[in-house]
């Protein structure tokens, strides 16, 4: 059955008084270009090449996500965390490969977006709050774009890297390569990056079973210049992990597979006032299979493969009137997820058991986002945004469908809503001092499993989820602010947002249903509590002693609360890093200690239970040696120096996390 996407003329208006953390960025696209940003914060990752910049430079992601305020990542094993912003699940968010929409294809979260870029083809990850910088579409708490990294038109020239690393705690093998050449009117890169690791030990030598992954992937670009203001762009990313683990879970995951592709146009200096036009086309398709082949004692084997398809396309637009820097863009796509599961009797004679846990869904989207730059005086400006979607979900299985009538008697295959959302930013500046505070409006539907999931099984809570389709839009009303000093020597920075939100989804226990999952302690189908808070607050400090020595510091505090005084899963404690970093010409030395204190509110009917305070050192050392245009840096540190056995609010299950562990780092730029 073929999806019927209805055309949908949408007329936009600015008329909006809300905020969120922003600080103006001037940021360049191919070509010349100049262009203002609304960015909360751009979190480098690699501008040309791999550098010794960072404590472990062939970290995976997630590592550099987690060292930023606002993000969270939930362990369920070592590999493909699900990433929190601002204390809040992916359902809640829009995350996108450079601003291309792509749908996991796990009932279980086991592939988020970010599991499918490797930090080797990444150039840094664009983060903003709440509503702020909202071109991917409707959010709650923000949005997360990650911007591969690609050459530009220049000279004739090539570029290249190796690169390899080890890892003793769970022998993890890093390896690969990444190629680069331009030219006037031609450039070119590819990468491919390899990953292996075994299983690893927790603390004290305690072996985690069941935590181990391979996985390569690779990227790669083509720009041609067409004429000296427009070129085009191909580019694709395959993805391809197996055998992978997740000890916290009760199954297991045989492969991953993603295939993302694209073709770019832009186009500058069209006019005096009409800088920029940019547009993509892209298709992603992902393919991912559970499996619990290789646990030895399952009551009843299962495997549950689940595909997921993307084609989409943004055209965005950037200029400047009089004082006013404005952009426009305008988006769409449409998403096909299909999940199922079947349970192998172990009775001989007796049937398995087939189902449809996303029951076939088409998820139809268009979104129109406009943003203006408006200069106030010397000293204050605003950034006001608003963005308006439509979407429009379809169950086109029949066996799906007919699962959940079981439940919805009076149940339709479409659902179409409306998104609208708001935001003003008011940022002043005066030097040492800066500035930002505001408000703003949002809303988003539920996601595939909460508003169409069947038999979902949580291990956490160990509760079988079941979707709800005729819950209303989730609506969100943010405040920000944030206060930062920077000075030569010293930078502090502190950083708050309150998020107060309405028709807030939530999985709750029905009695009147008996559980799918062998074990199960029940069944809980997803409604909607009348309102939920949730606070954000981190304070963070730099003193640079002198030219060689330098120390940094934050600490970062969450708070989530929901109708009836009940404590919202998975929040953040009080949490804290700080480190001491040394460089003298090419050496570099750091030691650093993170931690949390105990976490007192919890909720142990999603099954959490309390957690002990805990403190964690790390170190490590660098060398780089440098000949003409040529470079080799070496790295080598230690990680939980002393072997701490300790688990976190984000882990899944209280899987431990990793015990000491030494690692080596080698990076070659030619």
């Amino acid at each position: 059955m073929k999806s019927q996407f209805p055309h949908i003329y949408i007329c936009l208006f600015i008329a909006c008084h809300s905020i969120s953390v922003a600080f103006g960025q001037n940021n360049a696209p191919q070509g010349d270009t100049l262009k203002r940003q609304n960015l909360d914060e751009v979190i480098i990752i690699s501008n040309t090449s791999l550098s010794d910049k960072t404590t472990k430079p062939l970290s995976n992601l997630e590592k550099y996500l987690e060292s930023t305020d606002a993000v969270n990542m939930i362990q369920r094993g070592s590999y493909a965390s699900e990433p929190y912003i601002n204390g809040m699940a992916t359902e809640r968010s829009v995350i996108t490969i450079d601003g291309m929409r792509i749908y996991s294809a796990c009932t279980d979260k086991m592939d988020p977006v970010t599991s499918y870029v490797e930090i080797t083809n990444l150039e840094k990850a664009d983060l903003h709050h709440g509503q702020s910088g909202s071109t991917g579409g409707a959010t709650i708490a923000g949005s997360l774009d990650l911007v591969r990294k690609k050459s530009s038109f220049g000279e004739k020239q090539f570029k290249g890297l190796l690169f390899g690393g080890l890892e003793s705690n769970n022998l993890q093998k890093i390896g690969g390569f990444g190629l680069s050449q331009s030219s006037k009117r031609f450039y070119t890169d590819f990468d491919f990056t390899f990953r292996d690791a075994e299983n690893y030990k927790a603390g004290k030598g305690i072996l985690i079973p069941y935590s181990q992954y391979t996985k390569f992937n690779t990227s790669a670009n083509i720009g041609v210049k067409i004429t000296e203001h427009k070129q085009i762009e191909s580019s694709f990313i395959y993805d391809h992990a197996i055998n992978i683990g997740y000890p916290a879970l009760p199954m297991d995951v045989a492969y991953a597979k993603a295939f993302i592709g694209s073709v770019e146009y832009l186009q500058h200096h069209i006019s005096e006032n009409l800088l920029m036009w940019r547009t993509k086309v892209y298709y992603n398709t992902i393919a991912h299979a559970m499996d619990d082949s290789k646990r030895p004692n399952v009551p009843i084997r299962m495997d549950m493969p689940g595909k997921s398809s993307t084609g989409g396309f943004y055209s965005l637009l950037e200029g400047v009137f009089d004082d006013h820097s404005w952009k426009l863009n305008l988006s769409g796509h449409h998403n096909n997820s299909l999940a199922e599961m079947t349970m192998f009797s172990n009775i001989v004679g007796q049937k398995d058991m087939y189902m449809l846990t996303w029951p076939g869904v088409y998820t139809n989207y268009v979104d129109l986002y406009a943003e203006d730059i408006i200069p106030i005086n010397f000293n204050w400006e605003a950034i006001a945004n608003a963005g308006v979607a439509l979407q429009l979900n379809e169950i086109y299985d029949s066996l799906g469908f007919q699962s959940l009538q079981i439940f919805y008697n009076d149940l339709e295959r479409n659902k179409l809503r409306l998104l609208p959302r708001l935001s003003v930013n008011f940022k002043y500046t005066q030097n040492p001092w800066n500035f930002v505070a505001g408000i703003a409006y949002g809303e988003r539907a539920p996601s595939v499993s909460e508003g169409y999931g069947y038999y979902l099984f949580n291990s956490f809570d160990r509760y079988d989820y079941i979707g709800n389709p005729e819950m209303k839009n989730e609506k969100s009303v943010s405040a920000n602010s944030s206060l930062n000093y920077k000075s030569l020597h010293f930078n502090a920075k502190l950083s708050t947002s309150y998020f107060y939100m309405s028709n807030y989804i939530i999985g709750m226990p029905v009695s009147y249903l008996s559980a799918m999952t062998i074990g199960a302690s029940g069944v809980r189908i997803y409604e909607q509590l009348s309102y939920a808070h949730l606070y954000n607050a981190n304070l963070s400090l730099v003193y640079r002693y002198n030219s060689n020595l330098k120390w940094s510091g934050k600490v970062l505090y969450r708070r989530g609360i929901g109708a009836n005084n009940i404590n919202l899963p998975l929040i953040q404690p009080l949490s804290y890093h700080s480190e001491i970093i040394y460089t003298l010409s090419s050496f570099s030395a750091n030691a650093g200690i993170s931690g949390a204190t105990k976490q007192s509110n919890y909720n142990p009917t999603f099954g959490e239970q309390p957690l002990p305070a805990y403190t964690v050192f790390n170190s490590s050392v660098s060398k780089s040696f440098n000949w003409d245009k040529s470079s080799i840096i070496l790295k080598v540190g230690v990680e939980n120096v002393l072997d701490k056995y300790y688990t976190t609010f984000a882990d899944w299950n209280r899987i431990p996390r990793m015990g000491r562990s030494f690692f080596v780092n080698v990076i070659c730029n030619f």
